[in-house]
């Protein structure tokens, strides 16, 4: 049983920004990029309490900006799913999960030193060049199932 209800063009959405923003981190990386895809969709919480489905996920506005920088300014978001981020992207909705990005909700690239709080939410490791940081303990029990 797949972690979230998908359809193929949900797969294709991930895989295009899975490669948005990790395609330099290779396919480790663009697999923890899914895994804080998979998990707003999953969580019930925070800033993820409407979204429900990826298209959700990817297309969230917070704050009047597109919760992922690639959908306003990745022209590689907008080009052709390829098979290999495909194939990982269903690796992701289907049962992928691993640290740092196991539980986390978010990421980014500091571009220095992973601060060890992010928006009052944990550091839980680092992957290149992104910092994953998951729920503070008792204020996200979905991403945790």
């Amino acid at each position: 049983m797949p972690r979230v209800k998908y359809r193929d063009a949900d797969v294709d959405l991930m895989a295009r920004m899975m490669r948005a923003e990790a395609e330099g981190e290779g396919k480790q990386g663009m697999l923890y990029v899914g895994n804080v895809i998979v998990n707003r969709a999953v969580a019930d919480c925070l800033d993820f309490n409407d979204v429900r489905t990826i298209e959700d996920v990817i297309f969230q506005v917070q704050g009047n900006n597109y919760a992922f920088e690639a959908v306003q300014k990745g022209n590689m978001f907008y080009q052709r799913a390829r098979e290999t981020e495909r194939r990982l992207a269903r690796q992701n909705l289907d049962y992928w999960r691993v640290q740092p990005a196991k539980y986390a909700l978010w990421y980014f690239n500091p571009y220095a030193p992973c601060p060890p709080t992010w928006y009052d939410q944990p550091f839980t490791g680092q992957f290149k060049n992104h910092c994953f940081y998951e729920p503070a303990a008792g204020t996200c029990a979905s991403v945790y199932s």
